[in-house]
């Protein structure tokens, strides 16, 4: 019987699924190295980084349209795309070792300016046990709820703007970071550095709340100010004096995004496990972030939601 007998009997082929053979290919090319999508039209290599791990999802779906193929080319192909991704966030489905020694834990959360239980917020926040509260999207109508609920295990504080940090330990040199986009006017200030006087020295903590993206036609992924500030916050990190470093924020994309260089290439990321932290309906990527220079970030996770949009994020720091 000939090969073209035995593709008609319906039997799984080696000629038939080229266009999902190669589109398998392609997955597994843009996913292991999207650096190749530029960012000149619509910022689409931005766009692709942020949302890197869901590219997984095409995988089962490129299967099962190899099965009704019944292309041996296709299901062989798709090996390619699962290896890249297995090798590439595999390890991030593994459980956080939260029992591992550290001398340090941190929070992350942006409390969203329209959160309808900010006291429920801070409760929640005060009680998780952080040394160090990093809170975005402060106004000036909730600021002290944070401030009365926070105080009794945090009693050193420092807020700039929208932007506030809480800590057990005392803070000294504390002030503004001037991450403002050339043309962002008005009352804007979301960044703030501190010196941290902890038991194991001092450390520089910052807290940033990057501009955030839209997407929009025909422009696309509109990035620019969020890049702008992060190329500010890169440049206030390389100047920071003291050798270790704590960053909180809310850098409105993940790791993944070349637009964040400035602040990635200096930094050390908290990112054990996928940790999504927005929208918090269904958490689609990690925008929230824990990031340290001469200190080691040894475990991160999510905790359940607040009144916020965004889930708080914790940290454990070897220092």
């Amino acid at each position: 019987m000939s090969a073209q007998d035995r593709n008609a009997g319906g039997g799984m082929s080696w000629t038939r699924g080229r266009v999902l053979a190669a589109v398998a290919v392609v997955v597994a090319v843009l996913t292991a190295f999207p650096g190749v999508l530029p960012n000149t039209v619509g910022r689409l290599g931005s766009l692709l980084e942020t949302f890197r791990p869901w590219a997984g999802l095409a995988v089962p779906v490129l299967l099962v349209l190899a099965v009704l193929r019944r292309s041996a080319l296709a299901l062989v192909a798709l090996v390619l795309p699962s290896a890249v991704w297995g090798g590439l966030f595999g390890a991030r489905l593994l459980p956080a070792g939260q029992g591992v020694a550290h001398d340090l834990t941190v929070l992350q959360h942006n409390v969203n300016d329209e959160n309808p239980d900010p006291e429920g917020t801070a409760r929640a926040l005060a009680g998780a046990g952080a040394d160090l509260i990093a809170l975005e999207e402060l106004t000036p109508g909730t600021r002290p709820v944070y401030e009365t609920v926070l105080a009794p295990d945090h009693p050193h504080h420092v807020v700039v703007g929208s932007v506030g940090l809480w800590s057990r330990h005392p803070l000294t040199a504390s002030g503004p970071v001037d991450i403002r986009p050339a043309e962002v006017g008005g009352d804007w200030s979301r960044g703030l550095r501190a010196t941290v006087r902890t038991p194991y020295g001092d450390l520089a903590a910052y807290v940033a709340h990057l501009p955030s993206v839209r997407i929009r036609l025909p422009d696309g992924f509109g990035s620019a100010w969020r890049d702008e500030s992060a190329g500010e916050l890169g440049a206030a990190l390389a100047a920071e004096k003291l050798d270790r470093i704590v960053l909180m924020g809310d850098l409105n994309s993940t790791l993944d995004d070349r637009g964040l260089a400035p602040v990635t290439s200096r930094l050390t990321p908290a990112d054990e496990g996928f940790g999504f932290t927005w929208p918090v309906a269904f958490p689609l990527a990690r925008i929230d972030h824990v990031m340290t220079r001469a200190a080691t970030p040894v475990t991160t996770w999510t905790l359940p939601a607040t009144g916020s949009d965004h889930l708080p994020v914790m940290a454990r720091i070897k220092l």
